[in-house]
């Protein structure tokens, strides 16, 4: 199986940056490189270069490589050191509130003062700073147009009135929705709908750009992550972590876990691994406020011999044994600096550092951070999480988070512009949920409050759903066969989202399909699983 895009098979465009990926994973890629190089050569025929792709796929692991790096839950707890799962968490809802607030707040600040800056290296941040007759970072970067483009003037000194549309804030409001409609139930093939119903496709990037490629091919998690994708141990997962370290506040174990579900859909190893890490660590800040149990924590829910654990732990020796950040950062750039700037493991070994360094004083550790380089925006934005969750909003100083006007942006559907706090207390929501479930048996339940009757036509034929009635009729060949009206199964509706499913009798057993999708007016638009079959419903009759 091959795809063509613009003339270029994706084995064309990514074969270069697999050959890197498989070597960072411990492969031998010596004698396969030249070959891959010569078929690369050849641009009228690229069956070899397919042939050679799948090979390069199945080349194991060598026997010298000192790591031990699985990709599924199970495996990932059975390598993980000992650790404390689950924390006992004396916070009534104002106090509980004030601390996700504060850590919606902190990243927000943080990935504010990293926009601009994205993608720059220590080096040009340094510059910068004199060219602006700087010697510290004290707020915000000050704008010049010489040197941040205009598009990014929102995000600069005397410029932000509001957090502006940033994929960082788009994915912990993306994150939020799954959790508000499926809660600890969460799993990747919800999580990988709730892309596709709520998220732009033209907005998703590397890994992410792949994993939605690849949802719209048919190609389900895990398997979303892993196909055509070099980038699966890049930075897209870590970023979106923070709603889930937000849902399961003392409970690391937890918010790891969810956040696995989350990328394993896009990612691999230890790009998986970089969202566990930052989700736990983001737990464990709402009752720990040492450094160092918040990084260990962190820890306790990876492998504890992966290579993103190795950089971790020598980020966290160079922190307690050097004099300031500057020298740590030093360290990290010597030894880990080879990864591509938007890759876990060097970044990573920056959130760690600006969590040392932070954990007293918050603009420490977003500058601090920010100032390292890299992927300035995400790891200012972690840093921050963990920071404002430490504080609460209610200690975090103004002259950081008052500028926003409690107002984001966002490119998530039906979220264009938010108020934090109400972000905020919809998280408390979902994380009292968690934390206090319910001990009753799930049940299915009809919900017909979305009310009237509604016509689908799709890759299934037409269908009237009537909520009702509690039906789906088939208005196709197949409703020859049958005598009366599908019952649905269930239906579930909370503005404005929507779930219903049904079952098809295939002659003895029962093939289940489910809906969840939104309505928008007269307008009801999701997905049917499995496939994620696209479904656009109109209404046709009100009660």
């Amino acid at each position: 199986m091959s795809f063509f895009y613009a003339g270029r098979t994706l084995e064309r465009q990514f074969i270069t940056a697999e050959i890197n990926q498989r070597k960072e994973e411990g492969c031998d890629v010596a004698e396969i490189s030249p070959r891959i190089s010569a078929a690369l050569e050849c641009r009228d025929n690229d069956a070899d270069l397919i042939s050679l792709y799948n090979e390069l796929m199945e080349l194991p692991v060598s026997r010298s490589f000192p790591y031990e790096e699985p990709s599924s839950l199970d495996e990932i707890k059975h390598t993980r050191p000992i650790s404390k799962r689950k924390y006992t968490l004396n916070y009534n809802d104002v106090e509980l509130f004030d601390r996700i607030y504060g850590a919606w707040l902190g990243r927000t600040a943080g990935c504010a003062l990293g926009k601009p800056v994205e993608g720059w290296s220590k080096d040009q941040i340094d510059k910068y700073l004199v060219e602006t007759n700087l010697d510290s970072l004290k707020d915000y970067f000050p704008f010049n147009e010489k040197w941040i483009m205009k598009s990014q003037k929102f995000s600069t000194q005397g410029n932000i009135q509001f957090m502006d549309r940033d994929d960082d804030m788009d994915y912990t409001i993306l994150g939020l929705l799954a959790l508000e409609r499926h809660g600890d139930k969460l799993n990747s093939k919800l999580m990988a709908l709730n892309w596709m119903e709520n998220f732009p496709f033209g907005m998703a990037c590397t890994a992410e750009y792949s994993a939605y490629r690849n949802f719209a091919l048919d190609i389900l998690p895990p398997e979303s992550g892993i196909y055509r994708n070099p980038f699966r141990e890049w930075i897209g997962a870590q970023i979106r972590a923070d709603a889930f370290g937000y849902a399961a506040p003392g409970w690391p174990e937890k918010a790891a876990e969810l956040a696995f579900y989350d990328g394993a859909i896009s990612h691999d190893k230890n790009g998986i691994y970089g969202e566990m890490f930052v989700a736990a660590m983001i737990s464990s800040a709402f009752v720990l406020d040492d450094a160092e149990q918040i990084i260990n924590a962190g820890l306790g829910e990876i492998p504890k011999n992966c290579r993103l654990a190795r950089a971790v732990k020598d980020t966290l020796e160079w922190c307690k044994t050097h004099n300031g950040w500057i020298e740590v950062w030093e360290k990290i750039n010597k030894n880990y600096g080879h990864y591509h700037g938007v890759h876990t493991i060097n970044n990573a070994a920056l959130v760690v550092m600006g969590i040392w360094f932070g954990v007293n004083d918050f603009e420490a550790g977003i500058v601090n951070t920010v100032r390292g380089g890299w992927d300035t925006d995400c790891t200012g934005a972690s840093v921050g999480s963990v920071l404002g969750a430490i504080f609460g909003a209610s200690k975090l100083p103004k002259k950081w988070t008052g500028v926003f006007n409690d107002t984001l942006k966002s490119a998530v559907a039906r979220h264009s512009e938010n108020k934090i706090s109400n972000l905020a207390k919809r998280t408390l929501q979902v994380a009292n949920k968690i934390l206090h479930p319910t001990n009753q048996v799930e049940t299915y339940v009809l919900d017909s409050s979305v009310g009237g009757i509604w016509s689908i036509d799709g890759k299934w034929g037409k269908q009237v759903l009537n909520f009702e009635n509690g039906t789906i009729d088939f208005i196709n060949e197949l409703r020859g066969v049958q005598d009366k009206a599908t019952p649905l199964r269930s239906s579930e509706y909370s503005h404005p989202h929507v779930k219903f499913s049904y079952a098809i009798d295939k002659g003895g057993w029962d093939f289940v399909v489910e809906f969840t999708g939104a309505i928008d007016g007269n307008t009801l638009e999701g997905f049917y699983s499995p496939g994620m079959i696209p479904v656009k419903a109109v209404k046709v009759e009100s009660k």
